[in-house]
C-alpha cells in the first residue's frame, strides 16, 4: 500500500474555498486522500492569532488527524496605499518538512495552489516521488497543473466527496 503525506497550504486553502463559494470538509478531504493509500502524515500550515474560533478550529483539525504547524500573522501597512494586510507566509515550512519527511511517504499530495511550489514538486519526481495537487480553477497556478499533469485534481470534480454539509445534510452554501 502506498504511503502518503498530505500538505495542506491552509491560508490558500481559505481563499480557494471564497473562490468555490462553499466549504471543504477538512475531515472529509483527508478521507479522500485515503483513497490512494496510507495516510502517514497530514499538516495543516497556517498563520496563527489569538482568535478563539480559530484555536477551535485548529483544535478540530488536530482531533481529526492534521498535525498543525503555525506561525504568528504578521500585519503589514502600505503607507502608500494607507491599507494593512495580514500575513504568515507557511511555504518554506511546507517545503522543508516534504523534503524532511521524503522517507517516509511515496506520494505527496499538495492542497495549494501556489505556483511557488513548482520547483519543489519537480524535485520530489526526480526523487521518485508520486505528487498530486488538489485545487480549484482561477485558484491554481498553470505551473502546477503543468508539473502533476492527470495528478492535478480539481475539488469542482470532487465536490459531492468533500463539500461541507449542514446539520441538516444539506450541501453548505
Amino acid at each position: 500500500m502506498k504511503k502518503i503525506a498530505v500538505f495542506l497550504d491552509g491560508a490558500n486553502f481559505f481563499y480557494t474555498q471564497k473562490k468555490l463559494g462553499w466549504d471543504v470538509d477538512t475531515e472529509r478531504l483527508l478521507d479522500y486522500c485515503k483513497d490512494f493509500g496510507q495516510v502517514v502524515e497530514a499538516t495543516y500550515y497556517t498563520g496563527a492569532t489569538s482568535d478563539a474560533k480559530q484555536k477551535r478550529y485548529h483544535d478540530f483539525l488536530a482531533y481529526i488527524g492534521y498535525s498543525l504547524v503555525t506561525k504568528p500573522v504578521k500585519t503589514i501597512f502600505d503607507p502608500t496605499s494607507g491599507f494593512s494586510t495580514q500575513k504568515a507566509n507557511m511555504d518554506i515550512e511546507i517545503v522543508l518538512d516534504m523534503f524532511n519527511m521524503i522517507d517516509r511517504y511515496d506520494m505527496a499530495i499538495l492542497i495549494s495552489g501556489d505556483g511557488d511550489f513548482e520547483r519543489a514538486l519537480q524535485l520530489l519526481k526526480s526523487r521518485g516521488k508520486e505528487v498530486k495537487v488538489i485545487s480549484t480553477r482561477g485558484c491554481v497556478a498553470s505551473e502546477l497543473v503543468h508539473a502533476t499533469g492527470i495528478n492535478y485534481i480539481d475539488l469542482l470534480a470532487i465536490r459531492e466527496t468533500v463539500e461541507r454539509k449542514t446539520d441538516e445534510g444539506e450541501k453548505a452554501a
